[in-house]
């Protein structure tokens, strides 16, 4: 629940620097966009999905508020807020299918058949004769 919470708010965040704000906005954007790459990271990193824990650690350098790194032009940033804002929201909102989904679907595709001990009297007399 919180990693959706945390990527929408980034993602809206992101999405509204697109407009002409003053300074501190993008101050305040760089500091959330900060939390939530490591909220995302931590999560990854327990989950051991280091694909996304490097483009998010990217983020967190590009978006870093104690060393900010300064492109001057908004032209540039414009593509950046974007692809960052809909990379928190496709992470976010994204549904992965569990393993034990797929495993309940292989148990109704073959079932398994319970044999009575009844059965096995009946058969075996049948034999004998």
């Amino acid at each position: 629940m919180l990693p959706r919470l945390v990527g929408a708010i980034c993602a809206i965040a992101c999405f509204v620097a697109i407009l002409r704000l003053p300074i501190g906005y993008y101050t305040f954007l760089r500091t959330i966009i900060s939390l939530g790459a490591l909220v995302f990271i931590y999560s990854w990193i327990k989950q051991k999905n280091y694909a996304l824990t490097v483009v998010f650690i990217l983020i967190l350098i590009l978006f870093n508020p104690l060393f900010p790194i300064y492109l001057h032009r908004k032209s540039i940033w414009i593509p950046l807020d974007i692809i960052t804002g809909l990379l928190f929201l496709i992470i976010a909102f994204y549904k992965k299918s569990e393993p034990a989904k797929q495993e309940e679907k292989a148990a109704e595709i073959l079932p398994v058949q319970k044999t009575y001990s009844r059965d096995r009297i009946v058969s075996a007399k049948r034999e004998i004769q």
